[in-house]
């Protein structure tokens, strides 16, 4: 097995490093800097135990720092500018969601070339391996938030952009008015985006109305005076909510009136998480806390109605301005591929995945949709020739 490198072991046997080693270096130094004042950054806006681990980590892109200073000696009186990529992240720390910083930084961790880098310790390998771990587990609370909001723009938008790009380019393949494509376009905008929106209406009133219909009702304090003690039925109730035998018999007691309180030492872990989410004469939990994940059915009709209309607009606004025939075409296609690389780089960015491949991935499927289309619109145009 050969010996771990450290900060000993790496230094060349001459003590004077090649001029290669001094450009990489360098380049080193200043790439650890800019991602421990980011780092750093990221700490001073965050709080809790994010911004303590955010410092940490901090720490230790400096101890990397100080690693190649030591090796540099008097050649680290010259500084040069950190990798552009390193530059992109203290900007967007300043400047936009640390969640998408986060991402980001992820995947420059998951790059580290001190792997292979012989003037690099073992440990400094380490390291950046497990601040690639550190940076994940921040980043998934962040994605966690946004998932769901930022799941319904995204795929609303990119169901308007490729729905109403197919229906624009089949239509303007069969050689029809400028207007009449404007008008199908501005028609598949209003139903698509009527669609989208009633079909996210009635999800969520649905899950809300299946919600209500699990929660547990006040059914047990208004009939238990009256119940058969001899064929008790209460404790089915209990056994039905999740919990043990023994555990609902000790809970129908309570409601019989036996014990004055939750003293039952047979009570499992289990058992005692039923008690506290399905006992019906605890404080009945308001709307919007039994709900908070769906929102509410107006406002997320409204959203989707709003995305997807986002999306569908694209592909008409060369039609909006006046041109027509092949060139509005070309246009529109252009218009929504850029669109579409951006929802697909931050799809891949949230994901910790490469943008550029997220975006690319995008644009595949939305121009596959719209030249079928087109190839579809242009045998139609042929036939009435």
């Amino acid at each position: 097995m050969p010996a771990p490198r450290t900060a000993s072991s790496v230094m060349p046997e001459n003590p004077e490093p090649t001029p290669a080693q001094i450009r990489r270096w360098r380049h080193y130094l200043a790439d650890e800097l800019a991602e421990a004042a980011t780092y750093e950054h990221l700490a001073r806006n965050s709080t809790g135990r994010h911004a303590e681990i955010l410092h940490s980590v901090a720490e230790g892109e400096g101890r990397h720092a100080e690693h190649w200073r030591r090796l540099l000696g008097p050649h680290a009186r010259r500084t040069v500018r950190p990798a552009l990529q390193a530059r992109i992240l203290m900007f967007l720390a300043k400047h936009v969601s640390s969640v998408f910083v986060l991402a980001l930084l992820q995947r420059a961790e998951s790059r580290s070339p001190y792997r292979e880098d012989p003037d690099a310790t073992d440990a400094m390998a380490a390291d950046e391996a497990v601040h690639e771990e550190i940076i994940r587990a921040l980043a998934t609370d962040g994605r966690t938030r946004l998932s769901g909001n930022f799941r319904a723009a995204v795929f609303g938008a990119n169901d308007g952009l490729v729905s109403n790009l197919a229906l624009v380019m089949g239509v303007g393949a069969t050689g029809t008015a400028s207007s009449m494509v404007l008008f199908s376009g501005i028609a598949g905008l209003l139903a698509g985006a009527l669609s989208m929106g009633a079909g996210e209406f009635v999800s969520v009133r649905s899950q809300r109305e299946l919600l209500d219909a699990s929660r547990p009702t006040q059914v047990t304090l208004q009939v238990a005076p009256s119940l058969d003690l001899d064929a008790n039925e209460l404790t089915l109730i209990y056994r039905a909510r999740g919990m043990s035998e023994e555990a609902a018999e000790h809970r129908a007691a309570e409601r019989l009136g036996h014990f004055d309180c939750d003293c039952d030492p047979s009570l499992s872990y289990r058992d005692e998480k039923a008690l506290a989410a399905l006992d019906d004469d605890a404080e009945a939990p308001s709307p919007a806390d039994g709900h908070q994940a769906l929102g509410t059915d107006l406002g997320a009709a409204a959203s989707s109605f709003c995305f997807f209309a986002s999306g569908a607009v694209i592909p008409i606004l060369p039609y909006l301005f006046g041109l027509g025939g092949g060139a509005a075409l070309v246009v529109a296609m252009a218009l929504v591929g850029a669109a579409l690389l951006v929802t697909g780089g931050f799809v891949g960015l949230l994901s910790g995945a490469s943008p550029l491949m997220r975006g690319l991935r995008q644009l595949g499927i939305g121009y596959g949709a719209a030249i079928a289309t087109y190839l579809l619109g242009l045998a139609f145009n042929t036939g009435v020739a």
